[in-house]
Order: C-alpha cells, then structure tokens, then sequence
C-alpha cells in the first residue's frame, strides 16, 4: 500500500484515509494476503491528516470529537486490527497523523533520512490518532511526554534509539528491506501470526491472568489450523515447514 500525494507529503484526505482502511479491513479477510507494507512516495511517508480544508472554523460541539472517531481513529484502529502483519516502510516525514500511523504498524522500517514529528503542539492541538495511547506504550509516559510537549522533529536514528522503530536502513535500501521482511512472513504461520500479534497488543492492557487465559484459548484456536499441524509434522519428520496461511 503507497501513499501517493508526494506533492502533499502524503497527507491524507478524507477519502485516501477511508481507502487506507477499506483496504486493511479486505487484507484481513482475504487468505490470499500474507503481509501489508505501508510505505509513501517522495520526500514524506506521510505528513498527517490533510488540514487545509479549513479545519478548526465554525464547528459545532461533538463535530471534532466525531470526526476523529471515524477518521483518525478508525485509522490506527484498522491497523492495530489488521489480521495479517503490518510493515512500515518509513521512507521520509511522518508527522502527526502520520507518525501514529507507522507507530502503530508491526514492524517499523526507517530510511536514514526519516522524521518522525508530534507535530500537534505546533498547532495548538492536542495529539490525535492514538497517539497518546501509542506512545507511553512504545517508550514510556516520560519519553512520550517530551516529544508530544516539545514537537521536536525526531531522526531516525534518535527514533531507534528510543524504541519507536525496529530498525533504519540507508535510503536506497528500504525497499529492498521492506521486501525482504515481506517475503519472510509471507511464508509464515499466517494464522498464527494474526493470534500473537492480538495477544502482544492485548497485553499492553491486561493483567497477568487475564493474559495467560487469552494465550490459553489463543493456543487452543491456533491449534486447529492447518499451518499448526503442518508446523508439528515438519518437526517430527525433521523438515522445513510449508505453511499456506490456513
């Protein structure tokens, strides 16, 4: 999936950002998808929800409040849902909107010449998009607070550093990583992937028993999958595994 409003950065409009989310929402029905790669075009991997409709003038109570909930929201809702692993390929800015956006993925990739901005104190905003919700998960209340209260522009490499990115690769080489991440999930436990990834975000909000009862029925579920019977054979025969997502 490719962000294509290089001469915006990649800013999302209404109907880009219900795009983003249809096509999220059909990935995780669809057993023929085995990963998603988000990535932008040009200089910005996106630059935040598209404001220049004039937001912010004439509102009315409750119009806001809406909007987020079935905008920004949805958004970084339909990626922390997605069924299937979601990779980041940070190829340039990702501001506001747009950095929860690649926070929230799986995995995040950076190009060395990312940025990563909590833009929204520079406007006089409070920070949307699940971002007060990301952050002190990703690197804790303090850290979260510092780039959320400041609205520093964030490099790569500062990012990694913190915890918010898994790894940067030159410019030239984040596609190639992208793929190569791709094509190895691909192959995998699809399945199973989609399980673990529900249990690592749940955690965040449980307490212990009520986590190791969600790793029980999740282990219970995954056991009657094909690729989990197929994962034992291969062990007992003492071969490589072929998982077909199923």
């Amino acid at each position: 999936m490719t962000l294509n409003r290089p001469e915006a950065l990649n800013a999302l409009a209404p109907a880009q950002r219900d795009a983003v989310i249809r096509m999220l929402e059909a990935a995780s029905a669809d057993p023929g998808v085995r990963v998603v790669v988000l990535t932008g075009t040009g200089r910005g991997f996106c630059a935040g929800a598209d404001l220049r409709g004039g937001a912010g003038r004439g509102v009315l109570p409750g119009d806001v409040a809406r909007t987020l909930r079935v905008g920004a929201q949805r958004l970084v809702g339909a990626v922390l849902d997605c069924e299937k692993p979601v990779i980041a390929a940070v190829n340039g800015t990702a501001a506001g909107l747009g950095a929860h956006l690649a926070l929230a993925c799986d995995l995040v990739l950076a190009a060395e010449s990312a940025r990563f901005i909590e833009v929204f104190v520079r406007r006089g905003l409070v920070p949307d998009g699940g971002g007060a919700y990301l952050l002190p998960r990703l690197i804790g209340a303090h850290r979260a607070k510092e780039l959320m209260f400041f609205g520093d522009s964030l490099s790569a490499s500062e990012a990694e550093r913190l915890g918010l990115v898994n790894r940067v690769v030159a410019d030239g080489e984040l596609a190639k990583t992208a793929q190569e991440w791709a094509a190895r999930l691909a192959v995998g436990p699809t399945r199973s992937l989609a399980l673990t990834k529900q249990l690592v975000n749940a955690s965040l909000d449980s307490d212990r028993a009520t986590a190791f009862a969600a790793e029980a029925a999740a282990q219970e579920i995954n056991m009657t999958t094909e690729d989990a019977r197929e994962g034992l054979r291969a062990f007992v025969e003492r071969r490589g595994p072929e998982f077909r997502g199923r």
